[in-house]
Protein backbone atom coordinates (compact mmCIF):
# COMPACT_ATOMS: atom_id res chain seq x y z
CA UNK A 1 0.00 0.00 0.00
CA UNK A 2 1.18 3.46 -0.57
CA UNK A 3 0.65 6.01 2.60
CA UNK A 4 -0.23 9.86 2.19
CA UNK A 5 0.60 10.75 5.38
CA UNK A 6 -1.68 14.08 4.97
CA UNK A 7 -4.28 11.94 4.21
CA UNK A 8 -3.39 9.33 6.82
CA UNK A 9 -2.76 11.56 9.63
CA UNK A 10 0.86 8.76 10.06
CA UNK A 11 3.87 7.96 7.52
CA UNK A 12 4.69 5.00 6.74
CA UNK A 13 7.06 4.04 9.36
CA UNK A 14 4.77 5.02 12.10
CA UNK A 15 1.98 2.32 10.05
CA UNK A 16 4.75 -0.02 10.53
CA UNK A 17 5.70 -0.09 13.74
CA UNK A 18 1.86 -0.03 15.03
CA UNK A 19 1.03 -2.71 12.91
CA UNK A 20 4.14 -5.03 14.41
CA UNK A 21 3.05 -3.54 17.94
CA UNK A 22 -0.14 -5.84 16.87
CA UNK A 23 2.41 -8.96 15.93
CA UNK A 24 1.58 -8.06 12.28
CA UNK A 25 4.54 -8.24 10.12
CA UNK A 26 5.46 -5.80 7.46
CA UNK A 27 7.84 -3.92 5.30
CA UNK A 28 8.93 -1.07 3.71
CA UNK A 29 8.82 -1.04 -0.37
CA UNK A 30 12.65 -2.28 -1.54
CA UNK A 31 14.76 0.60 -1.85
CA UNK A 32 15.49 1.73 -5.34
CA UNK A 33 18.69 -0.35 -6.65
CA UNK A 34 20.30 3.27 -7.76
CA UNK A 35 20.32 4.30 -3.71
CA UNK A 36 21.93 1.38 -2.73
CA UNK A 37 26.15 1.73 -2.12
CA UNK A 38 26.68 -1.27 -3.92
CA UNK A 39 25.17 0.45 -7.37
CA UNK A 40 26.02 3.97 -6.42
CA UNK A 41 28.82 4.28 -8.95
CA UNK A 42 26.58 3.12 -12.16
CA UNK A 43 24.40 5.48 -14.01
CA UNK A 44 20.97 5.52 -13.56
CA UNK A 45 18.05 7.09 -14.82
CA UNK A 46 16.06 8.65 -12.05
CA UNK A 47 12.18 10.48 -12.35
CA UNK A 48 12.19 10.57 -8.75
CA UNK A 49 8.83 7.93 -8.69
CA UNK A 50 10.95 5.01 -7.34
CA UNK A 51 12.72 7.03 -4.08
CA UNK A 52 8.53 8.16 -3.54
CA UNK A 53 7.25 4.31 -3.71
CA UNK A 54 9.94 3.54 -1.27
CA UNK A 55 9.29 6.15 1.45
CA UNK A 56 5.69 5.79 1.10
CA UNK A 57 5.18 1.66 0.10
CA UNK A 58 4.53 -0.58 2.98
CA UNK A 59 4.49 -4.35 2.03
CA UNK A 60 1.56 -5.70 3.64
CA UNK A 61 1.29 -9.75 5.18
CA UNK A 62 0.34 -11.60 1.75
CA UNK A 63 0.50 -14.98 0.20
CA UNK A 64 -1.71 -18.40 -0.51
CA UNK A 65 -1.21 -19.51 3.33
CA UNK A 66 -3.34 -16.53 5.02
CA UNK A 67 -6.28 -17.83 6.47
CA UNK A 68 -9.44 -15.71 6.75
CA UNK A 69 -9.05 -15.45 10.27
CA UNK A 70 -5.36 -13.69 9.55
CA UNK A 71 -6.84 -11.07 7.03
CA UNK A 72 -9.75 -10.43 9.06
CA UNK A 73 -7.04 -9.82 12.15
CA UNK A 74 -5.09 -7.66 10.13
CA UNK A 75 -8.25 -5.69 8.61
CA UNK A 76 -9.25 -4.90 12.32
CA UNK A 77 -5.58 -3.96 13.49
CA UNK A 78 -6.00 -1.52 9.90
CA UNK A 79 -9.08 -0.28 11.62
CA UNK A 80 -8.25 0.44 15.20
CA UNK A 81 -4.85 2.37 14.31
CA UNK A 82 -7.17 4.72 11.91
CA UNK A 83 -9.96 5.28 14.18
CA UNK A 84 -7.50 6.21 17.21
CA UNK A 85 -6.32 8.68 14.37
CA UNK A 86 -9.15 10.51 13.61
Amino acid sequence: ILIEPDKAGCDREKLRMELEEENIESRPLWKPMHLQPVFSSYPALVTGISEALFEKGLCLPSGSNLSSKDKDRILAAFGGIFMDEG
